[in-house]
């Protein structure tokens, strides 16, 4: 095998960008595309791929979080094995990886050393970015304010900020390689004819649509302004270490994948914002163009326009009246979660009458 034939496409991000229905969509049509040589890596048949991503990329970066003590250990050394195995081309996704260290892009690059490196790095506009990410640090326990996250967004003291640095994030990835080989997915604006985002993604991975027709359903969708509300005060409540282990993790992080919670108004960025969003999309564009990297979609699309003259309401205004409503909603939700659930006590009693059962037999 010749040293090109190998190809890897590392999508190191950006959150909030796609990213889940990019990823589950390779996951749902991995055998497919692995018929056309496409290697999604796994660390075992049947199991999920973007587990093991998730894993490898925690690996990698010396993270521990998201599972039991040690549930990443050696996954990224795994995914290496995984991807020399393969002679055509294999995808890397997770959007932890954007803001890597450089002794850590350092370690990527020679442990896929002999294979053609593509970075692959979506962006989107910050005025639909920046809610979406404070709503994803909601999910994950946060419990501040819409006004204090955009605050520290401002200062660049945030992660998300450190891997939505499309300049830094890119700079540091793309040393050493040529510019045809560092790619920039656009997300398209909403409403928005042509191209979709998995059409964008198919064409920088070379994949044929039609080589993964299975859809994905998973968009890890934003929440309502009430909702939002809701799931912070919910997150002051609770503390965030009980909830990030067991059983409070696991439930919250069901209702929000099975529950619509968008019955209200989405979350805004408010004008006072938009001029600071203006300034950072035009330094990522202007770098973007200095570098000559390969965009596909339009730069236009990552611009900031004026804001709406019908924005919804401050998120942490939000009538109390809306907040119940959305509470009835979630209780009710959990509740037909909870009754969904098997009862522990019955599965034990059934798996002792089922063994009991067995040794009875002659």
């Amino acid at each position: 095998m010749s040293r090109a034939a190998r190809k890897v496409y590392l999508h190191v991000g950006a959150p909030k960008t796609g990213t889940t229905y990019v990823q589950d969509r390779l996951a749902l049509n991995s055998r497919r595309l692995a018929e056309r040589g496409v290697n999604l890596p796994n660390r075992r048949l049947f199991a999920d791929p973007n587990l093991f991503h998730f894993r490898a990329a925690l690996d990698l970066l010396g993270q521990d979080w998201g599972g039991p003590p040690g549930h990443a250990d050696g996954a990224w050394p795994a995914m290496v094995k995984q991807v020399r195995r393969h002679s055509g081309t294999s995808i890397i996704s997770h959007e932890i990886l954007a803001p890597a260290p450089q002794e850590k892009i350092s370690r990527v690059m020679n442990d896929l050393q002999g294979a053609e490196i593509h970075i692959v790095y979506s962006a989107r506009d910050l005025v639909r970015q920046m809610p979406a990410a404070w709503q994803e640090s909601i999910k994950q326990g946060r419990k501040w304010t819409f006004d204090k996250f955009l605050a520290k967004a401002e200062r660049h003291s945030l992660w998300f900020m450190r891997a939505f640095d499309l300049p830094t994030v890119l700079g540091n990835w793309s040393a050493n390689l040529v510019p045809e080989h560092v790619h920039v997915v656009t997300v398209p604006q909403p409403g928005a004819t042509g191209e979709s985002l998995w059409d964008r993604f198919c064409q920088v991975f070379g994949i044929d649509p039609q080589w993964a027709p299975l859809e994905s359903e998973r968009t890890n969708a934003g929440m309502g302004v009430a909702e939002t509300e809701l799931l912070r005060r919910l997150n002051r409540r609770l503390d965030r270490a009980t909830r990030s282990t067991g059983a409070h993790e696991e439930l919250l992080r069901s209702m929000l994948d099975r529950v619509d919670l968008r019955n209200t108004r989405k979350v805004q960025l408010p004008p006072e914002h938009y001029a600071w969003a203006r300034a950072e999309t035009e330094r990522w564009i202007e770098w973007i163009e200095g570098a000559g990297v390969h965009v596909v979609g339009s730069l236009d699309e990552l611009r900031t326009g004026e804001p709406p003259s019908d924005l919804a309401p401050d998120p942490n205004r939000v009538r109390n009246k809306k907040i119940t409503n959305a509470a009835v909603h979630a209780l009710a939700a959990m509740t037909n979660e909870a009754a969904r659930r098997p009862d522990p006590s019955r599965e034990l009693g059934s798996r002792i009458r089922a063994h009991a059962s067995r040794l009875r037999q002659p």
